[in-house]
């Protein structure tokens, strides 16, 4: 007899499909943490031949645990509100039955701090704050996604800042990463929170009525496009300035360049936020991950003069 297993009103005993755990999973949405921890990889400096094995064990734990747990926990603590905005959601659409979102995301929140320990102290804090964010972010009594403010802030921590950091503790041999990593991952994490507002644009409707404060409903549609454009483009000009002032011209140009088509394509995007926030998120944010990238290949290229 197994510890996850639900009756079903026939007598049996029914599990979720396999296929059915994935959705909840949401894979796509591992993306920005691995390659926020491959970044912070890159802007180490170090060798990855001679940390491969923890580098490999440290995209699993970004990707297939610790965000893979984040969707389990949002999934299971909003069952209701995506009755009304997805309603073929694993859990609402009962392909999901019982409690089983609520079994999952607890093994996989126990799974992904026994993988952190492999990566050393820093690692495994940063892989721990980013749990607990994720579960403070959907579960009561904090519940921060009620406030778009404190919600997409938590998100934006988890899956850039933290990743990158955990990146880099683990090219550090367990050592905190450099300030100039540290601070171009805090950058990135202020930008991702104008990405979570993205998301937010599809679901106005059932966050009002389960008293969800995104910002598309505490600002409006057209407020919550401006500060979502202003998050996601302040924090990179910041990073072209910083790169400037450590001597990494060339990479300031590319960041600047990549930059330049975001503001076009956010302009589009502001003339129909609602119509166009996937188009925009589809598009848009792929100049701003490369942007990461040639930041933190600009950290390693100062790494030698900076010790």
């Amino acid at each position: 007899m197994t510890l996850l297993r639900v009756r079903l009103k026939n007598g049996r005993m029914s599990r979720p499909a396999l296929s059915t755990v994935a959705e909840l999973f949401k894979p796509i949405t591992w993306f920005p943490p691995m390659w926020a921890f491959g970044c912070g990889v890159v802007a180490s400096g170090a060798p990855v031949s001679e940390r491969w094995g923890l580098v490999l064990v440290g995209v699993l734990l970004a990707g297939p645990l610790v965000c893979a747990t984040s969707q389990a926990v949002n999934d299971w603590f909003d069952r209701h509100v995506d009755a009304i905005n997805e309603p073929n959601r694993p859990i609402p659409s009962g392909r999901m039955p019982g409690r089983w979102g609520l079994y999952i995301a607890v093994l996989w929140t126990l799974l992904s701090l026994a993988v952190g320990l492999v990566l050393g102290p820093v690692g495994f804090a940063a892989a721990a704050v980013g749990l607990l964010l994720a579960w403070a972010y959907s579960a009561p009594p904090l519940r921060l996604k009620r406030n778009g403010w404190w919600g997409n802030a938590a998100c934006g921590l988890s899956y850039e800042g933290l990743a990158w950091i955990t990146g880099a503790a683990v090219m550090a041999a367990g050592g905190w990463p450099s300030e100039r990593s540290m601070l171009l991952a805090l950058l990135y994490s202020v930008g991702a929170h104008g990405i979570m507002t993205l998301n937010d644009f599809k679901s106005i409707e059932g966050d009002k009525q389960m008293g969800i404060g995104s910002l598309p409903v505490r600002l409006g549609v057209d407020g919550a496009a401006r500060a979502a454009c202003f998050l996601m483009a302040g924090p990179q000009a910041v990073v072209v300035a910083m790169l400037i002032e450590w001597g990494a011209i060339g990479h300031a140009l590319g960041v600047a360049g990549l930059l330049a088509v975001q503001l076009g394509l956010m302009w589009r995007f502001l003339a129909a936020p609602r119509e166009r926030a996937t188009w925009y998120s589809a598009l848009g944010i792929n100049f701003f991950v490369l942007g990461m990238l040639v930041s933190a290949f600009a950290l390693r290229a100062t790494t030698g003069q900076t010790g």
